[in-house]
């Protein structure tokens, strides 16, 4: 489960939602919001419930500034293996702002595997766009480093972005996607709870090892409810067969 989709109950008892996530079936989490607590204690809340931190999702400015080396140190506090950039300033949004992200990456990605972790990129449907003739994604893609740089791929919104299908990236870029967000998309393109709605999960996850994908997050980003959200998703999943 990534943690965002759960952000309200989070809000107002951190421990409790943890324990609830465990308690439907749910092992890992993908850590996006802290809710004013330390890095330590969510790492004790988590042991209590036997539950494993894969990753955090870092801002921005934070992974390309002077915050990296304690955020990175935070990550490991955590358990997680992956620090996760969730989304770009949107003055990057042009082929010139993707190249200096790739820059910015790159160095970000030499400084997280000297402390034994992996930077990832976590997209949105923007990232999708063909500007100037050529898609955002697909520069990231080609000028970062595979041995430094992965991405979280939200099939959700690989998918509403319309320039690649998730299946044909994994197949494409093999081995640079260690994580995927799992979102379903509506009929009328909202979010939906996975296995309720359009997108082709056994298609995907079919070519999901191609892509070097080693964790499966669900995400829902406005939950109705979240824990009838969580546990459909889940439900669902856990009979899935590919």
């Amino acid at each position: 489960m990534h943690l965002y989709t759960m952000r309200t109950p989070l809000a107002a008892d951190f421990a409790g939602t943890l324990e609830h996530l465990a308690g439907i079936g749910y092992a890992t989490v993908g850590v996006s919001g802290r809710h004013g607590n330390s890095p330590a204690a969510i790492r004790q809340m988590l042991d209590r419930v036997r539950l494993k931190a894969v990753l955090e999702h870092v801002g921005y400015d934070t992974v390309t500034g002077s915050g990296l080396p304690q955020a990175l140190e935070d990550v490991h506090t955590l358990g997680g293996q992956w620090i996760v950039v969730p989304s770009l300033p949107g003055a990057l949004h042009s082929p010139a702002g993707y190249r200096e992200v790739a820059r910015q990456f790159n160095r970000a990605g030499l400084a997280a595997r000297e402390s034994g972790l992996k930077l990832l990129y976590h997209n949105h449907g923007g990232d999708h766009e063909v500007v100037e003739g050529v898609s955002l994604y697909d520069i990231l893609l080609a000028e970062t480093d595979p041995e430094l740089v992965g991405f979280e791929l939200d099939v959700y919104w690989a998918a509403k972005g319309g320039s690649s299908a998730p299946g044909e990236l994994f197949v494409r870029h093999p081995g640079r996607f260690p994580a995927l967000h799992v979102k379903d998309m509506a009929p009328n393109g909202d979010f939906a709870d996975v296995g309720s709605g359009v997108l082709d999960f056994p298609a995907m996850f079919d070519t999901a090892r191609q892509g070097g994908v080693r964790q499966w997050l669900v995400e829902h980003d406005a939950p109705a409810d979240p824990f009838a959200s969580a546990r459909a998703s889940y439900r669902y999943l856990s009979r899935l067969r590919y």
